[in-house]
């Protein structure tokens, strides 16, 4: 089975870039230096903050569909991310490290079925949750804190 994986656009973040600390704060968004490394995951390069870099946690509508599964949590988006992740059959590692919620969703924006993973095992339960036709699409989700990780189409 073959998968996509790709990170968030940076368009709906980058008004956020540079901003003063209290310009953030009366946006809901907040600055952070990444002094340890794993621990903040970028959602549009999919990848870990190197120590120093500076991430914004914000709050994202992760699954806009009017459904009873809309779905909004705070993420980490690293300050200047530009570089969107978009990969076919590829797991980004910022994934792999982590233990992982596979949220499956129809055309329609409802679940249809979800598992709970450790990122090194990921493909089989991609294939599994692509086996059913009417899977849309995944989303993947930090399964400790709950963020927002990345999406999954398929290929």
């Amino acid at each position: 089975m073959s998968f996509r994986i790709t990170g968030l656009s940076a368009d709906p973040f980058r008004h956020l870039y540079g901003l003063s600390e209290t310009a953030l704060a009366e946006l809901g968004a907040k600055r952070y230096v990444v002094d340890e490394k794993p621990s903040f995951p970028d959602r549009v390069e999919m990848r870990e903050g190197e120590i120093g870099e500076t991430m914004l946690l914000i709050n994202h509508v992760s699954q806009p569909a009017d459904t009873p599964y809309r779905s909004t949590h705070a993420i980490f988006v690293r300050e200047g991310a530009e570089q969107v992740y978009d990969r076919v059959g590829e797991v980004p590692e910022v994934m792999r490290g982590r233990l992982l919620s596979l949220r499956a969703f129809g055309a329609d924006g409802m679940m249809l079925d979800a598992d709970v993973v450790n990122g090194r095992e990921i493909e089989a339960v991609i294939e599994r949750l692509f086996a059913n036709p009417e899977v849309g699409y995944i989303h993947v989700h930090n399964a400790k804190r709950g963020c927002y990780s990345g999406r999954i189409d398929r290929a």
